[in-house]
C-alpha cells in the first residue's frame, strides 16, 4: 500500500507518509514532517515543518497545525482548528526590525492518542490535550486538558468527561462514571496533592 497526494496539494520531498494516508487538494505539508499510517490530510489544511503525526490520524479542511506540534495515534482535528506555537507573538521585534524564523522560539501543542478538537477550536501552545479527551467547537485552550475531559468555552474549562466512544459519561451512584454507549466504566479522583483536581483513569474490567 502507498500514500496518496493530489495533484493541487503541496507535499516536501523530505516529508514522510505512511501507508494509506491522502493528503486532499491544496493542502501544504512541510519539510521534514512525518505523518504515520492510514492518515487524511483535508482540502487546504497546513502541517507544519517538522511536526509528527501518529497513524489513523484526521486533520479536516482547512485545519492549521504548526510546528513543533505532536499528533498522537488516532486524533481528529476538525475544520479550521488551530494549533499555535508562539506564546509572544509579534511581527518586529522592539527595534521595528521584521523578525525571522529564528528571531523566536516555537513551542508546541501536544494532543495525545484518541483526542479530538472540535471545528474552530484554537489550542494555544504550549498545551497538551489528555488522551480521549474533546475540545468542544469554538473553544480557546490556554492551559492543559486531563485525559477523558470534556472541555468547552473561551477559555476552554472542563464541563464534564467523555469515554473512548466520544459520548459524555454519565455519574453511577457508586460515584463512578460510566459510557451509555459502550458501557465501559471510568474512576475519578484527586490529582496529586490538589484536592480541586481531579482526573479520570478506565476502571479495569
Amino acid at each position: 500500500m502507498s500514500h496518496r497526494i493530489t495533484p493541487s496539494a503541496q507535499v516536501d520531498p523530505s516529508a514522510e507518509l505512511g501507508d494509506g494516508t491522502t493528503i486532499w487538494d491544496l493542502a501544504q505539508v512541510r519539510e521534514n514532517a512525518r505523518l504515520g499510517a492510514n492518515c487524511i490530510v483535508g482540502r487546504g489544511a497546513y502541517v507544519g515543518a517538522g511536526v509528527r503525526i501518529g497513524d489513523n490520524v484526521k486533520l479536516q479542511n482547512h485545519a492549521l497545525v504548526y510546528e513543533p506540534a505532536i499528533l498522537e495515534d488516532g486524533v481528529f482535528v476538525g475544520p479550521a482548528v488551530v494549533l499555535t506555537n508562539d506564546r509572544e507573538p509579534r511581527s518586529v521585534d522592539p527595534d521595528g526590525k521584521l523578525k525571522r524564523g529564528g528571531d523566536w522560539e516555537a513551542v508546541g501543542v501536544h494532543v495525545a492518542e484518541g483526542a479530538s478538537l472540535g471545528a474552530r477550536s484554537v489550542c494555544v501552545a504550549p498545551v497538551r490535550v489528555g488522551r480521549w479527551a474533546m475540545v468542544a467547537a469554538g473553544a480557546v485552550v490556554t492551559r492543559d486538558v486531563p485525559d477523558f475531559a470534556l472541555v468547552a468555552g473561551v477559555p476552554a474549562r472542563r464541563i464534564g468527561w467523555v469515554g473512548r466512544a466520544g459520548a459524555r459519561l454519565t455519574q453511577r451512584p457508586d460515584g463512578t462514571w460510566e459510557c451509555p454507549r459502550t458501557g465501559e466504566t471510568y474512576i475519578e479522583a484527586p490529582a496529586g496533592d490538589d484536592p480541586d483536581t481531579v482526573v479520570l483513569t478506565e476502571k479495569p474490567r
